[in-house]
């Protein structure tokens, strides 16, 4: 393969990586809420092939229902009882007609869109109490 065809090689799998944000301050990040939450009910959003509807126990006492775009990588019976990561301060909003009440923090290796994006949810690698802050 010439230098020419590995470059160009090279290029065509850059773009379907993910692209980088604008640098924020300390302060801006230290605004976001990290939390655990345990997931106690999921299902397929009633609105959208994509979503499914979660459940979270947050350490409030007070049920958090949240919207992701994870159904194409993680069947909804196959997420409960696991430990995320979400981002507990994120002004609520309605996805597709239901109130979606923060974010988990998920990684993916390439663009929404993209054939072969793959999407792992970030969880603590051992139990932890729902409400535990992530520093």
């Amino acid at each position: 393969m010439s230098t020419q065809s590995v470059e160009q090689s090279n290029k065509n799998e850059a773009s379907t990586e993910p692209k980088g944000k604008p640098e924020i301050t300390f302060d801006d990040f230290a605004k976001v809420d990290l939390r655990i939450a345990k997931i106690v009910q999921a299902e397929p959003h009633p609105n959208a092939d994509r979503l499914v509807k979660l459940q979270l126990d947050d350490g409030s006492g007070i049920p958090r229902q949240i919207c992701a775009g994870i159904k194409e990588q993680y069947a909804p019976e196959d997420l409960i009882g696991k430990s995320i990561v979400i981002a507990a301060n994120l002004a609520p909003r309605k996805i597709r007609g239901e109130e979606s009440r923060g974010m988990l923090l998920a990684a993916s290796n390439a663009e929404k869109g993209s054939d072969d994006r793959n999407v792992v949810l970030m969880t603590p690698m051992s139990e932890i109490e729902p409400g535990s802050v992530v520093s």
